[in-house]
């Protein structure tokens, strides 16, 4: 008899993270696959899911303008158990750390219904950092059956964090399964770019940055930008206002700086292949850009993905504007340097993530 396997995605990082264990659990006999969208981010979401061709069977369309986390987490709760209610799945996986996560986690265990946590284990232990992420993992944590660490240093939070060891399987992430099975392709960023120049590649958009230290990141790049007139800028700009309207009043009318829209998954990951440096505040950025060799400066000033911080290929700068500027101009100017971090290492896994949790659920379930 098949085992009913919910897969709930709503972000556009948990759709391209859970893609490959949806593709690997649809291979297996024993599996009845189920998606559920709730759509936390709607287009974002929609994208990943079409270039890996998954359709949701349910979608709870979720998503409202500028929602506040309280809202948000109210509305999907209910809506959730009205799903388990009619789906009366035996497991439920879920990915990383958003609102969507923590609140399947929990309407899950008001029904006792196993839930496999895909990316389990990032830590930071401080709770206002990243926010609201940080509380929301810890949560899940607590709840979970299965913990899918990527990293055995997740798995040692985890130990920490009292998990069992015998609930815990070093999986590596699941992030770099879909970059294997997408940078391989003939991907096109589909945004003009003076093929002459280095180009620096931005993605800035994280609820703890915004207001003053968001000003300091935009200062530091627009800093960088008219000191690299040979070199060009690229930030596909969140359409939350408290990023766009102040990354286009810092930036819009520099020459050397192209903003965009949000760039799809296909063009996202072109623009990682063709940047010379990324800054970017983004977990799964973190851990693709080293796979690709590209340096990375991190946006934030603590990160739950030390593996390559400490390997060397990823820095913390934070919102320090004279930090931004200076490793970013070091990286630009010194080419022993740019050859230190650009090592095309990847602590992060080996592509056969989602092959281990489809193994694991199997041995478990059936």
């Amino acid at each position: 008899m098949k085992k009913k396997i919910l897969c709930v995605v709503g972000t556009r990082p948990e759709a391209i993270k859970m893609a490959p264990v949806i593709l690997a659990l649809q291979q297996e006999p024993w599996a009845e696959v189920r998606v559920l969208a709730t759509a936390q981010h709607r287009h974002m979401l929609d994208q990943v899911n079409q270039f890996f061709g998954i359709t949701p069977d349910i979608d709870l369309d979720i998503m409202r303008p500028n929602q506040a986390l309280t809202e948000l987490t109210a509305r999907l709760l209910m809506k959730l158990d009205e799903v388990l209610e009619s789906e009366r799945p035996d497991v439920v996986l879920v990915q990383g750390d958003t609102t969507t996560v923590m609140s399947v986690a929990l309407a899950c265990f008001y029904r006792r219904i196993p839930i496999g946590h895909v990316e389990a284990g990032l830590r930071t232990w401080d709770m206002q950092n990243p926010f609201p992420e940080e509380a929301n993992r810890v949560i899940t944590g607590k709840l979970a059956r299965w913990h899918f660490a990527p990293t055995e240093g997740s798995r040692q939070n985890l130990l920490k964090d009292g998990v069992q060891d015998a609930d815990i399987v070093v999986t590596g992430n699941t992030v770099i399964d879909a970059l294997l099975m997408s940078a391989s392709k003939d991907l096109e960023i589909g945004i003009e770019l003076d093929p002459g120049k280095r180009l620096v590649l931005v993605t800035s958009h994280r609820r703890e940055n915004f207001g003053e230290p968001f000003r300091n990141i935009c200062r530091a790049l627009r800093t960088l930008a008219e000191n690299n007139p040979e070199v060009q800028f690229l930030y596909p700009v969140h359409p939350n206002p408290n990023v766009k309207d102040v990354a286009y009043e810092f930036l819009d009318k520099l020459p050397n700086v192209v903003l965009c829209a949000p760039l799809d998954y296909a063009p996202f990951i072109a623009a990682m292949k063709r940047s010379t440096i990324i800054l970017t505040d983004s977990g799964g950025v973190q851990e693709e850009a080293p796979a690709l060799g590209k340096p990375v400066l991190v946006l934030r000033s603590e990160t739950e993905r030390p593996e390559a911080v400490e390997q060397g290929v990823v820095k913390l700068v934070g919102s320090n504007y004279d930090l931004i500027v200076s490793e970013a101009q070091r990286l630009l100017d010194d080419e022993n340097a740019y050859r230190a971090m650009a090592r095309g290492i990847s602590p992060y896994g080996d592509g056969k993530a989602a092959q281990r949790i489809a193994e694991t659920l199997r041995r478990d379930c059936v």
